[in-house]
């Protein structure tokens, strides 16, 4: 949907609810300034969003300055785990400011050592090391860095393959979209790099076949030896779908890396830190990786972002060979800090498994009155919908999803634009703080909203 379209501010019902609040046309006719300005001076690459011009955020709802208030369903994309605005992570940015501390690049510091004994202490055996960083992308391009490293010291010069999985998202960087299984983000870079390969992910949706007889296949059809596979990158779940793999499988895959001596990866830049009903995603599997890569939901605001492994794995490279301009940023780790504070005092973890699972309940009742609804995917505080053509099989509908997600952006439920195969999955994401009333509400929103487009849709 081009941007004159979305940008015509037009006449929406008013809403007044408790947890929401449309009382303007939309998008707002004070906004399309901003929206120009946006168009004009940033790159174009980051539009695409329903146009809501925030001016802030408090618990698990945006406001604008016109007087608009929406329940959110997106976090932030997957960020404010701990909820909008948190007071505690709010005055722990401020002192850690007043400190006048705001930048020390690799050097030491006493912020830097706490942050990292407290993740590391939540971590299973045999994960003692981290490494702290700025985003999830740069997390995964280093994660990248330890497998092949590894694979050459124990395997030689060909032990460098980096096996993922299709329909995978793990960043923008030119390594993490070279990893990822979109075939779209990597259109520009020419040939394929034979050293990244992607096999099918056992959703059981989207691929039926959930056997890890199929990876074994996948490789053979790639031509990759399991003796040259360095490192299996997987998403505790699909960012795209959110569907997570059969237990079974991530077990056998766990055996299969510790036979080859391959470095298996969890990606839990979206799902860690409670997103998934537990603290780690990877605890739905009953396994424990060699390296996880962290994001998002770490600070619950400022970017940081980690990696977390086995010792020997982390140290393989020597001092002053793996650093980042702002690796252990003073005011994000204060951030960081204050956001894992919140995450356990209040057991969010625990929040999210019970509001997951009422969420889960509503979506699936929706999901079962209309044939254009498939592919329910998810657990915790993450879900994807996916929208199909009904009596095509599962062929994608993205018009049907984004004109969903606009529907409900309308009515004062926010969401990102529909992600996943063909843009057709619409992901729901609340902050983890989320209340029962404000998911019901949340779920009767998405139910009117879909039954809408659809009536609208009907041959008249």
């Amino acid at each position: 949907m081009g941007s004159a379209t979305l940008w015509t501010p037009r006449a929406v019902p008013r809403v007044e609810s408790r947890f929401r609040r449309i009382a303007t046309d939309f998008p707002v006719p004070e906004s399309i300034p901003i929206l120009e300005a946006l168009e004009k001076y940033e790159l174009r690459a980051m539009g695409g969003q329903p146009p809501v011009v925030w001016d802030r955020a408090e618990g698990f709802q945006v406001y604008d300055r016109w007087g608009n208030k929406w329940l959110d369903w997106s976090s932030g994309v997957l960020i404010t785990n701990a909820g909008h605005g948190r007071q505690e992570i709010v005055d722990a940015i401020k002192r850690q400011a007043d400190a006048h501390l705001l930048a020390n690049y690799a050097f030491p510091s006493e912020l830097r050592a706490e942050l990292c004994r407290r993740l590391v202490e939540l971590m299973p055996e045999p994960l003692r090391k981290i490494f702290l960083l700025t985003t999830g992308s740069e997390a995964v391009e280093f994660a990248i860095k330890v497998a092949r490293t590894h694979g050459q010291k124990v395997g030689g010069r060909n032990k460098r393959v980096i096996v993922s999985y299709e329909k995978a998202f793990h960043g923008r960087t030119l390594g993490s979209q070279l990893a990822g299984g979109i075939p779209a983000l990597k259109e520009w870079i020419g040939a394929p790099d034979a050293t990244f390969v992607q096999v099918p992910f056992p959703d059981g949706y989207w691929t039926e076949d959930t056997s890890f007889e199929l990876f074994e296949k996948a490789l053979g059809e790639h031509g990759v030896a399991a003796s040259d596979v360095c490192g299996v990158l997987m998403e505790t779940y699909q960012g795209g779908t959110a569907a997570f793999a059969p237990p079974e499988y991530v077990r056998t895959l766990r055996d299969w890396c510790t036979a080859q001596r391959a470095v298996l990866v969890f990606d839990e830049v979206q799902a860690g830190f409670g997103r998934t009903g537990k603290m780690w995603g990877f605890e739905h599997y009953g396994v424990v990786p060699d390296l996880t890569t962290w994001g998002k939901g770490i600070s619950s605001s400022l970017p940081i972002a980690a990696v977390v492994g086995r010792a020997d794995l982390m140290d393989l490279h020597p001092p002053g060979s793996a650093s980042s301009t702002h690796s252990g940023n003073p005011v994000s780790c204060a951030a960081a800090l204050a956001n894992l504070d919140v995450i356990l005092k209040e057991d969010l973890a625990g929040n999210s498994a019970r509001r997951g699972a009422q969420l889960h309940e509503r979506l699936a009742a929706i999901e079962q009155r209309h044939a254009e609804l498939g592919g329910l995917a998810g657990k915790g505080l993450v879900a994807g919908l996916a929208c199909v053509q009904p009596g095509k099989g599962h062929a994608p509908d993205g018009e049907l999803a984004r004109s969903v997600v606009m529907r409900c952006v309308e009515k004062g439920l926010l969401m990102f634009n529909p992600v996943g195969p063909m843009g057709c999955t619409i992901k729901i994401c609340p902050p983890l703080t989320i209340t029962p009333d404000a998911v019901e509400e949340g779920c009767a929103v998405l139910a009117e909203s879909v039954e809408e487009v659809l009536r609208e849709r009907m041959p008249r």
